[in-house]
């Protein structure tokens, strides 16, 4: 199936209701085999996959990942940005229920994605902030593994739950040393395709020369 990239821009959205639909090993290979063409610094290529059969394996990690799912509700229930930048939010988790973790054993495919720091350039590491720019050479792949799997008629979402819970989950599942825990992507047959995707327009965000500038406008 191919998409107009115009389209698969504008109506790729988070897809984490799937069908029960199964997806075979074929198709992720072929996911991936477009998805590794995605952008990284010094084309350095640093991500790794597991791409997770085992029941138990898929359960050791919705069961990490559960807490941190309870404790980002609690924050949003007072009004707050969970685990937002420099601040911890004082708020007690609400257990709630996630289908994405709950149903993890049924999910057609999962995939951890891990990326290998020693490959990262790290421009803002010596900053007195969290570093973000080492995301730049594996979130483009994971974005990429979105697309391709739209194009294959799936849909999915980028979660990054089981980061918090990177040290438990190392070990389960066999993370190499030097290598941080990018994210979990859940794929398959989407319940619903969202098309109509609502966004900010680019005035809102975009300015001429300076960020304090006037609003661009093309």
């Amino acid at each position: 199936m191919n998409l107009d990239l115009s389209y698969a821009l504008r109506s790729t959205g988070a897809a984490r209701a799937f069908t029960a639909d199964p997806v075979d090993d074929a198709t992720v290979a072929a996911i991936l085999e477009h998805a590794r063409f995605a952008p990284s610094g010094g084309n350095r290529q640093p991500w790794r996959v597991a791409v997770v059969h085992d029941p138990a394996m898929r359960q050791t990690m919705a069961d990490l990942m559960r807490p941190v799912w309870n404790e980002y509700v609690g924050a949003n229930a007072v009004g707050s940005t969970p685990m937002a930048f420099g601040r911890s939010i004082d708020a007690p988790p609400i257990a709630t229920p996630n289908a994405l973790l709950d149903q993890i054993e049924a999910i057609p495919v999962v995939l951890a994605v891990a990326v290998d720091l020693t490959r990262v350039a790290l421009m803002d590491g010596h900053l007195d902030r969290p570093a973000v720019t080492g995301g730049a050479s594996v979130y483009p792949f994971c974005w990429s593994v979105l697309l391709a799997a739209r194009a294959h008629g799936l849909g999915g979402v980028i979660t990054t739950f089981l980061s918090r819970a990177e040290p438990a989950a190392a070990p389960a599942l066999g993370l190499p040393r030097d290598h941080a825990l990018a994210a979990t992507i859940f794929l398959g047959v989407p319940l619903h395709q969202p098309t109509k995707l609502r966004r900010n327009p680019v005035e809102s965000f975009t300015t001429v020369d300076r960020f304090d500038g006037a609003p661009f406008r093309g």
